[in-house]
């Protein structure tokens, strides 16, 4: 398969930042802050690190020791442990293509943000008028700028799923040049790679660092951190605390894809990898706390602006309505004169008393978002209201192309690496990357973010889970730890401590296992699957079943994944058989030729 001739990093350093690049992605900035919201705040740092400590870096190095012994991409890499097990390496490379597929659509997103953020004014600033131009248009008002920015304007989303209007140019000229700059990237193989990461690696905390000072200057920081932190210590005996605790840590490392198999496949074959595999882990999972200090200082920020923008509605309305002095109410005091009002003066009080809202910074607070919500929506909506948006604006979304187009170059490179091993597609990663785009264009079109949500739901969790669990049961109990070990000391001089064998036998395992029973039962009992569609009317996305196709169409991708294990040894088999056949054939000819000599 041409190991004589493989390329090499051209330095350690080049692949703990293509590691760094790949783990350290989009989930660390808005769905661990999601997460880390909903089971209690600091209180959900404690199973967090725990799982890092007992799956995430045992599997971590598990899956850069097979590539930098193998030298080879994950097919290859399970091929050779055995022709039965070459499967693992292809649910790898399916799973791959199926993120790649639906991936490159968020930095679409970020450069549709990115372009419209060279403005006068922030288009998701302000609400469009309406046909009329005689106010806002009702859609946007009925919701808000920021929401429908990202729905209309960025998405021209559909009502539901079966609604299908069309391509939307302008996101599908985003996609393209998305996926130009990710050939560019990887067209020349770990040297053109190599170099990008040094940037897609670094550069992303230089704009955290700066939102980090940001923020802490804003008002109502320090609210959104504190309440961020506070711990509740009862979400520890909550079970599904610990559950997405351990798939944050297994989804953010990039564990089952094959990127770390074809990352570790060009080291030098005495390159330290362990000390590399607890560096990128806990610099992934240093970055999710990170992120999510600087998340929670411009979100206490949103909040606080929000919160006092609704005192401001209250004391006006006060005002307006009572004959009062235009000083005589503060926003400090506009609960206490609604008290004071509503006792006062009953039957004037409810008259108004359908327009008073409840002003609460905790419920601000609390109304944490997730996925794009968090990313675009929430973050701009806090941009527009700093000053010197646009430049904040411009930061933070060349921030996220960056952590976007580094997970991509990891998810390619699992893609790519194992054809070229077998010589399928040599030099030809252009093919890969237009066959990628050609389907991606599919999440342009008006019902494409339904799409884009079957596909980040359901294409690579299953999935994942069964692939990592083949891979940890094929190295401790098929290859043999004892063999494992062998290798791990022939490549480093020394061999692997307790712990590691441990996690490897026991420990990582039984998680992945007890991690794919709750997948499971969750899907069994949870019903009929459902998705969030927009609804123009109330300006906010509604849960809606999903219709019969849409449900197979999910069960396709769980199972063209899962069975590529079963068919490719039921295919490994027929080829032993086939061959033993054409065996004994030979042999029996050759024998009776033999006989008929002596007999002569």
């Amino acid at each position: 398969m041409g190991n004589d001739v493989r390329p090499n990093w051209d330095s350690p350093r080049h692949f703990v930042l293509a590691c760094v690049s790949y783990a350290v992605g989009l989930g660390n900035v808005w769905r661990f802050p999601y997460l880390c919201q909903m089971h209690g705040g600091g209180g959900f740092l404690i199973p967090y690190m725990i799982m890092l400590v007992l799956e995430g870096i045992p599997l971590f190095y598990m899956e850069l020791a097979i590539g930098q012994k193998m030298r080879l991409g994950s097919i290859g890499a399970w091929t050779a442990i055995s022709p039965y097990l070459g499967g693992v390496g292809f649910a790898s490379v399916v799973t791959s293509l199926y993120l790649c597929l639906y991936y490159n659509i968020i930095n679409a997103w970020s450069f549709w943000y990115l372009f419209h953020s060279f403005q006068s004014s922030l288009p998701w600033a302000d609400c469009p008028l309406n046909s009329n131009r005689t106010g806002a248009l009702l859609e946007c008002e009925t919701a808000t700028s920021t929401k429908y920015f990202f729905y209309r304007e960025t998405l021209n989303i559909s009502p539901s799923i079966e609604v299908n209007g069309g391509i939307h140019y302008g996101q599908a000229m985003c996609l393209v040049l998305a996926w130009g700059i990710t050939y560019l990237l990887i067209s020349k193989g770990v040297k053109s790679t190599g170099k990008a990461v040094t940037f897609t690696a670094t550069f992303p905390y230089v704009v955290l660092f700066i939102y980090l000072i940001r923020g802490f200057t804003l008002k109502g920081a320090f609210s959104g951190i504190t309440y961020m932190f506070t711990p509740n210590m009862e979400q520890l005996a909550n079970p599904y605390t610990w559950i997405n605790a351990a798939t944050q840590i297994f989804f953010s490392l990039g564990l089952g894809f094959g990127s770390l198999i074809a990352f570790a496949s060009y080291n030098q074959y005495n390159n330290n990898f362990e000390r590399q595999a607890i560096m990128v882990s806990l610099i992934n999972s240093g970055t999710s706390i990170f992120a999510s200090i600087v998340t929670f200082s411009i979100y206490g920020f949103k909040a606080t602006v929000n919160f006092e923008n609704c005192l401001e509605r209250m004391r006006v309305l006060l005002l307006n309505s009572f004959d009062l002095a235009e000083d005589s109410i503060s926003l400090d005091t506009v609960t206490d004169w609604i008290t004071k009002l509503n006792t006062t003066f009953p039957e004037e009080f409810a008259a108004i008393e359908h327009k008073i809202e409840t002003c609460d910074l905790k419920n601000e607070l609390k109304d944490a978002a997730e996925g794009p919500g968090l990313a675009f929506i929430m973050y701009s909506e806090a941009i527009m209201n700093m000053p010197l948006p646009q430049l904040w604006s411009v930061l933070y979304f060349i921030m996220l192309l960056l952590l976007g187009v580094g997970s991509m170059l990891g998810n390619i490179t699992a893609i790519v690496t194992p054809l070229r091993d077998f010589k399928v597609i040599s030099k030809m990663s252009s093919l890969v990357c237009v066959f990628c785009l050609l389907l991606g264009l599919g999440f342009t079109t008006t019902s494409g973010n339904y799409w884009f949500t079957i596909f980040n739901d359901y294409a690579a969790t299953f999935s994942l889970l069964f692939i990592v669990l083949f891979e940890v049961i094929i190295v401790s109990y098929i290859y043999g730890i004892k063999r494992f070990e062998k290798d791990i000391e022939d490549m480093l001089g020394h061999a692997p401590n307790l712990y590691w064998k441990i996690m490897w036998l026991a420990v990582s395992p039984l998680l992945l296992i007890c991690l794919l029973l709750y997948y499971i039962i969750n899907y069994i009992l949870g019903g009929t699957p459902t998705y969030q569609a927009w609804n123009k009317h109330l300006g906010k996305a509604e849960p809606m079943e999903y219709p019969v196709y849409c449900q197979l169409f999910i069960g396709l991708l769980l199972v063209s994944t899962v069975s590529c294990v079963p068919l490719n040894a039921l295919y490994a088999f027929y080829q032993k058989r086939k061959q033993d056949k054409r065996l004994f054939i030979c042999t029996a000819i050759n024998i009776t030729n033999a006989g008929m000599h002596i007999y002569t």
